[in-house]
């Protein structure tokens, strides 16, 4: 497996030594370089852009998240970082090396979760972790005590001899990531990791991605599911129509895009058309939903009580907190993207 990163220095800053200038610290602190660092990074297709000169940075041991509808261009740009997709203009390096250059260098040391397994169905558990370790010249040896570990470690030991085809979507999808460690990868890419698998199986991929991070390995990752982004990401951009719209942590995209809370409010049948503006200046923003109305308030109790107060009677009422869900739809709209 990955070796854990290097602990963190903690403790005061250092002191500056007697007679030095003023103002100039004894250690200059070192920022490390961005793992991956894309500048007007570009995707054509022919005449069609499905990335549009997108920048970013990723740090080293960093979960780094892509959000955006289908279509966005999340995809296009991990089969670039992947090396496995040519860049059309722009800056981008991995490791600090090029992709159109180092690609195999650079391959050498990722690990990839691809949407779709592509297991070999016929062969054990055992054998698809081996069989993928002989593209990086792994020693057999090497190669089953790596797959030991790993699959002790997706918890999935006791099905090494079975054959994949009657695996659940969940082993199946653990395999795959156990898979993408066998080269021991500082830098795993997974496009949506976790589609398709009931909450059980996603709460415990989540848990092993969770495991990786703490090794110091750096996560980069797509998905739809808000809240595995919240769980998993420290900092993430949201993609639309091919650029990025929005970038930062969890909390800071809820605090900079949405309110603090939201309180949604359900009506009898023709009772929301009747409203007019009967709950303008009741919260900071109000959305009309066909099913409901949502207030985006910071105090989503108060906003119920004076909807209240004005006469508007609910037939239910939800306070809950902002999530990052709101800002997704808020940046990308509600319409369905095909």
């Amino acid at each position: 497996m990955p070796a854990a990163a290097d602990p963190v220095p903690t403790g005061p800053p250092p002191t500056v030594p007697s007679g030095a200038p003023t103002g100039v610290p004894a250690v200059l602190a070192t920022v490390p370089e961005p793992l991956i660092r894309a500048r007007g990074l570009t995707k054509r297709f022919g005449r069609f852009t499905a990335v549009d000169a997108v920048d970013f940075d990723v740090a080293p041991g960093e979960a780094f998240g892509f959000l955006g509808p289908n279509g966005a261009g999340k995809t296009s740009t991990m089969r670039m970082i992947g090396c496995v997709s040519p860049v059309t203009a722009g800056s981008l390096s991995v490791f600090g090396m090029d992709p159109h250059t180092d690609g195999g260098r650079i391959r050498a040391r990722l690990g990839v979760v691809p949407q779709a397994d592509t297991l070999d169905m016929e062969l054990t558990v055992r054998e698809n972790l081996l069989i993928y370790g002989r593209y990086f010249d792994l020693p057999r040896r090497e190669a089953l005590r790596r797959a030991a570990e790993l699959l002790q470690f997706v918890q999935l030991a006791e099905r090494a001899d079975d054959e994949v085809e009657p695996l659940s979507g969940g082993m199946k999808r653990r395999l795959t990531i156990a898979r993408s460690l066998i080269n021991e990868p500082e830098l795993l890419l997974l496009d949506e990791p976790t589609t398709g698998l009931d909450p059980q199986a996603r709460h415990l991929l989540w848990d092993r991605l969770y495991r990786l991070k703490q090794r110091g390995v750096t996560l980069v990752l797509t998905t739809h599911y808000m809240d595995e982004a919240e769980q998993l990401c420290d900092r993430l951009v949201v993609m639309d129509k091919a650029r990025i719209v929005a970038e930062g942590s969890p909390r800071e995209l809820i605090e900079r895009h949405s309110s603090r809370e939201v309180t949604e409010l359900r009506f009898a049948p023709g009772v929301q058309e009747s409203l007019g503006g009967r709950l303008d200046g009741l919260a900071d923003r109000v959305e009309w939903l066909p099913d409901r109305v949502l207030l985006y308030a910071a105090d989503g109790e108060a906003a119920a009580r004076a909807a209240h107060g004005r006469g508007i009677r609910a037939e239910s009422v939800l306070v809950r907190r902002s999530t990052l869900e709101d800002v997704f739809l808020r940046l990308t709209g509600r319409s369905l993207v095909e």
